[in-house]
This record gives structure tokens, sequence and C-alpha cells, in this order.
């Protein structure tokens, strides 16, 4: 039998997302109607759910109009363009990433994560036997990673470097100059990289012209790199259950969908129709536009948070997605953040997620919450009042860490 572990951040989601007053936990953009997608949408002609189409399976590896759409996005100032049959199309990037460590790695495998991130780029590689070392991205150097340290950390059998960018819980982003670095030294050991890229595009404070700006992994010249990303973060349309998978090795897709032939055959029609026309030019700009608005608005409306309560918290403010990782202590001490979170979440209705416990391993991220800071604007505004007053009537209350 797999042993995998519990998915600490998933249980702790379904436990308390239902009953939060404030869900500032949540890591979508917004979410939005067909027909606010209709509205943004400069096609007015097309009606996105396509209600004559008949409901079969459908292309099994997904439309060739949604596989058009992000084969163009991935093929943006790179100088190869990206082949459509080079994507396949997933239940949610959920599924995409389980599909593609399930496929690529196994027993007798090394595999090198980004961390913190997301507890299923690690998780899933250990539970099919693979070893995990844990590449760790540092607050006191604004959450960057040490090439150096990848060095140390690379092995002969190792199979695949999973990168997280940007980066969940952090907002962080691996800039341009290291992913060249790292790209150069997986060249030279024949090793796969997998970003997980499911925040991009939602860069809210970073200019594509900076020289930091980050790329896909996919436009830096190298076969042996895969993507994943979804219609769910950047795009505030969780709903409709859309990922993918995108590789410059046609091979590795060829992989994961013999593999996918045993979980889901397809993604449903109407999800398919909706995201191609959310994807497309008519569209994309226009929803993009809304989400990072959004993001830069309800960021400013959290440093505010952040910067009136230093006393008690402190970050490096995020750069790109939707969430903050921040920090709070009480006489210099971390705070026990899960029976923090629990306590706002009783008496104020403020549901954050707490660190130590979705994205620790061992000791790591006493003290510290995500929070999802792209929900609509007066979800935000109302969940930090309450979070101010707590923190003027409760915060006393919650125990410190003792080490």
């Amino acid at each position: 039998m797999v042993k995998i572990e519990p998915f600490a951040v998933e249980q702790w989601m379904e436990k308390h997302e239902t009953a939060a007053k404030y869900n500032i936990a949540e890591t979508c953009s917004a979410s939005i109607s067909v027909d606010d997608l209709r509205e943004i949408s400069q096609d007015k002609s097309t009606n996105p759910l396509k209600l004559s189409t008949k409901l079969t399976y459908g292309p099994i590896r997904g439309s060739d109009e949604l596989r058009g759409q992000l084969a163009h996005l991935y093929s943006v100032k790179t100088p190869t363009p990206l082949p459509l049959d080079n994507i396949l199309i997933t239940a949610g990037a959920i599924q995409a990433n389980f599909l593609l460590l399930y496929t690529l790695v196994g027993p007798g495998d090394h595999v090198v994560c980004h961390y913190p991130t997301y507890q299923q780029l690690y998780s899933v590689p250990a539970s099919v036997g693979a070893e995990v070392s844990l590449w760790k991205s540092k607050e006191t150097d604004g959450w960057k990673l040490d090439i150096k340290e990848l060095e140390s950390l690379v092995k002969p059998n190792t199979k695949l470097i999973i990168l997280n960018n940007p980066q969940n819980p952090t907002g962080a982003i691996i800039p341009r100059s290291t992913l060249e670095e790292i790209v150069e030294l997986a060249r030279q050991k024949n090793i796969l990289i997998f970003s997980d890229e499911v925040y991009r595009p939602l860069f809210h404070s970073i200019s594509p012209v900076d020289k930091d700006f980050p790329p896909s992994i996919l436009s830096l010249g190298y076969e042996n790199t895969i993507a994943t990303g979804s219609m769910s973060k950047a795009y505030g349309l969780a709903g409709l259950r859309v990922g993918w998978i995108a590789s410059r090795s046609r091979a590795v897709i060829d992989a994961c969908a013999a593999a996918r032939d045993y979980t889901t055959i397809s993604v449903g029609r109407l999800d398919d129709a909706i995201s191609s026309f959310a994807l497309a030019p008519s569209c994309i700009h226009s929803l993009l536009k809304r989400n990072i608005e959004l993001a830069k608005s309800n960021l400013s409306l959290l440093e505010e948070f952040v910067e009136s309560h230093r006393w008690a918290c402190n970050w490096v403010k995020p750069r790109a997605g939707t969430t903050a990782f921040v920090r709070f202590t009480k006489m210099g001490k971390p705070v026990d953040d899960t029976a923090f979170c629990e306590m706002l979440l009783e008496r104020t209705g403020v549901m954050f997620v707490p660190g130590s416990l979705c994205f620790g391993q061992g000791e790591d991220f006493k003290g510290y919450v995500r929070i999802g800071f792209v929900p609509d604007r007066d979800v935000l505004e109302q969940g930090l009042e309450a979070l101010k007053s707590f923190m003027q009537d409760g915060y006393e209350d919650v125990p410190v860490l003792k080490k």
C-alpha cells in the first residue's frame, strides 16, 4: 500500500473554509462568473458555454482550441514556438502535478524540491519511493534560492528539480538569472526541471521589463523542461477544474497521457470551451488586468495592516501571486500559529492558514500564517478590520511557542 502523508493545507481548508465569515486563506483570485467573463470580453457574439455541443468525452488531450491558446502563451518571446501537441489538459493543476510526478519518478530516483511550497510537490515523490531533498529558500534573503546549495544537493541519481514560481506561500519569484543558472546545471547533468507555474502570470509587483522578471521555464531553450498551470489562481476560474501540463519534451507529454488513461479520460467539454474563451486574445487581457489590479489594490491594504502592526508581525512583501507569508510574534517569540488561526476563526470568522502545520517540515515556519489577499475587496477589508480588533482585544490570549 502506498504511504502518503496527510495533505495538511487541503485538510485545513476543507475543515474550515465553509464556516469562515472572511476567508482570506483562499489562494485564487476573486472568482468570476461566465456572465462576468462575457461582459469583460471584446467578443460579445460567442457563447462560451456552447450549449449545442454534444456532451461526448471530446478530444482526450484537450481541444485544439484550448491547447492552441496555451501554446501561443508559452511561445511569446521564445526562440522556438511550443506546438499544441506538447500540452496535455488535466482536471486542474493538482491533477497535472500528481500525474507528472507519478509518471516520472519512482524508487531509486532522487528529487530536489524548492521549499517552502505546496506540500504535494514533495509528498507525492516521497510516496512513490523517491528520495526528496528540500532546497530551502531563505526569508532573510527575501526568499531567494542559493544555486551553490542546489549544486550540493544534486546526486548522481537526481531525476528531477522541482520549482514553484511564483512561490506558494510566500509570493516570492525565482528571477530570470537564477532560472538560467538552474537550467545550465540541469543541462550539464541531464536533469529534468519541473516548474509549478500555477500563479503565473499574476505579477503585481514586478514589471515585465525588470531584469528579474521570471519567464516561464519553457522559454529558456532547454528541452527537458515542464510547466504546469491552471485556470484557478491567476484567472479566478477555479470552478472549471481545468489545468495543464506543458513540456518542451513530447515524450513527457505522451508518458503522462498514457498514465492518465488510468484516471480521468478527459476534462468536461463545457469547461474546456469556457477556458478557451477566457484565454482567447479578445478576453485574456481584460481578465488579467482585472485580477492584477485587484491584487495590487488588496496588497496595499494588507501592507497597511502589516506596517501598522510591526510590533506583532513581519513579512517579505510578495512580488507575484495571491499569497503572503506573515510571521506573528509576541515578545520576540513566535506565536503558536495553529492556535492563533483557530482562535482568530472562532472569535472573528477570519480564516488564515497556519504555516508550521501546513507548510513546515520539523521546526520550520513557526508563527507564520499564509494570507490569501486577492478575494473580493470587501472581504479583505472587512476581514482585516476584524483582525485589527482581535489584535487589540484577543492577541494577548494567543500562546507563544516555548522553543
